[in-house]
């Protein structure tokens, strides 16, 4: 894979250290989640504001068979801005859209 863009490795760094334990260094998914790269992630089917309100709130299980997802207490909105910027970026590496 790519190394990120400059301007995303912030990005990837909080992701990396916020949601790569479920959903894996590079959006790959794990045992613990669902991969972000995958088609129902593209933007047209979860927008940005998803991924927002997923952090915030938590997420009830409905795609996949992981479990739910609990809130990310430890993001706030700016940093899930970032977080989606570098998800976007991975999706668009791997063809997602």
């Amino acid at each position: 894979m790519a190394s990120a863009p400059a301007e995303l490795r912030e990005g990837e760094q909080k992701f990396n250290a916020n949601c790569s334990t479920c959903h894996g260094i590079g959006g790959v998914g794990t045992t613990q989640g669902p991969p972000f790269l995958h088609k129902v992630y593209e933007p047209n089917h979860h927008g940005d504001a998803a991924f927002q309100r997923a952090a915030a709130n938590g997420v009830k299980a409905h795609h996949w068979q992981f479990g739910d997802m609990p809130r990310i207490d430890t993001v706030k909105p700016d940093d899930v801005d970032q977080i989606v910027k570098y998800v976007r970026w991975l999706q668009k590496q791997a063809g997602i859209f």
